[in-house]
């Protein structure tokens, strides 16, 4: 049984699901997407994604109209696997197809690229053995078009559950992890600003964010993370 929180970007609401691991994904077409699927290699019984992901992947599976398989979604950023800012640990991006011919891919890359639902389609010739497609969301807090954006008290999202997720386990306690920016998040941020000498604002900003993530990408899980 995984625990899901589903943020809805154009009404600013944070949704929680309870799924089993054969069961459906919130939002996604009929059984296209499962939880054991999105989950990928992840071990967390907690998950996370976006509306706009999951109708970004409806309109995608719906068009090629045929199974895409589904190698790496969800990671939580204290398990790694992917870049320092990763829209996987965000729960919007998808790696897909590795079990498929190289024509394949090419249709379900031009299917994904010619949709314009996805954030980023990532090119060919940066994913020889897959197809990389992100719904990200927000303005980079560092500039260009990748990263996470600036989050600060009174913000929801799976940044923030990120945030949160990153905090906990280097033991800054935002004693939730819920993707609601509020009091607790506020402290524990201001409390690793000042270990790592940034402003103490509690915004959470380009140096925060890339100061966090590189202590804590790939670290493990840790006696702090939290499992609500």
């Amino acid at each position: 049984m995984a625990k899901i929180f589903v943020y809805d970007p154009p009404t600013n609401t944070m949704y929680t699901f309870w799924r089993e691991e054969e069961e459906a994904m919130p939002y996604s077409y009929g059984t296209t997407l499962r939880v054991r699927e999105f989950r990928g290699s992840s071990r967390s019984t907690v998950l996370w994604t976006t509306t706009t992901a999951m109708e970004a992947w409806n309109a995608t599976r719906r068009t090629y109209g045929r199974g895409i398989p589904v190698g790496y979604a969800f990671k939580r950023i204290w398990e790694g696997g992917h870049g320092l800012q990763s829209q996987h640990y965000a729960g919007v991006a998808f790696d897909v197809g590795q079990r498929l011919t190289q024509t394949q891919r090419n249709e379900i890359y031009n299917t994904a690229r010619n949709l314009g639902v996805w954030g980023y389609v990532e090119p060919l010739s940066m994913t020889p053995t897959w197809v990389h497609f992100d719904r990200r969301y927000g303005t980079p807090a560092c500039g260009g078009t990748s990263g996470y954006p600036t989050v600060r008290q009174g913000s929801v999202s799976t940044y923030v559950l990120i945030l949160q997720d990153g905090l906990n386990a280097l033991g800054y306690d935002a004693r939730y992890l819920d993707g609601k920016f509020g009091p607790a998040t506020l402290a524990a941020v201001k409390s690793f600003q000042r270990y790592a000498g940034l402003t103490q604002d509690g915004i959470v900003g380009c140096n925060t964010w890339k100061r966090l993530v590189s202590e804590v990408v790939g670290i493990g899980q840790t006696p702090t993370v939290v499992d609500p």
